[in-house]
């Protein structure tokens, strides 16, 4: 783990921050998805991560949130490290979990594991940021408040 990475989940602990339970999302490695040698492509993870993100959330209220309240989110950070290599025709598990910041903003914990790993094979910390058609920065609506705050054992409020 690097350094920065180590700084932020000592800080994420120290914050005392609520963390969702933990979802898993299956990736099938298909031979499109790796360089040469046969090891996944390293742009390709953010691609798995945004896919687990959506499973969470739900594309139907992404949708709706866009179509609905004219919002949508953005990357505002990404913090990824390869540890072991991710191979063609591994099933993979994606593992989320995430924790709201602000009314603004969510972060988000994933990991990749290969089958049978014994450790991560990547890790990323990831900030969303909810925004406007105009892309200015916009509070969450409270019913997608109260929808992601159903991962949580406790009430979640703004």
């Amino acid at each position: 783990m690097s350094q920065t990475t180590a700084n932020k989940a000592q800080l994420s602990e120290s914050k005392s921050v609520q963390q969702s339970k933990t979802y898993h999302f299956p990736v099938q490695i298909y031979y499109e998805d790796t360089d040469f040698s046969g090891v996944v492509y390293h742009p390709n993870f953010l691609k798995y991560f945004e896919r687990a993100r959506e499973h969470v959330i739900g594309a139907n209220s992404l949708a709706s949130l866009w179509d609905e309240h004219d919002l949508g989110f953005a990357v505002y950070r990404t913090d990824m490290l390869c540890h072991d290599g991710v191979e063609f025709a591994d099933i993979i598990d994606v593992r989320t979990k995430f924790y709201l910041e602000s009314k603004y903003r969510t972060v988000w914990i994933q990991e990749i594991w290969r089958p049978n790993g014994k450790k991560p094979a990547v890790t990323a910390q990831i900030e969303m940021v909810c925004m406007n058609k105009k892309r200015q920065l916009s509070p969450m609506p409270q019913q997608l408040i109260a929808r992601l705050g159903e991962a949580f054992a406790e009430q979640v409020t703004f």
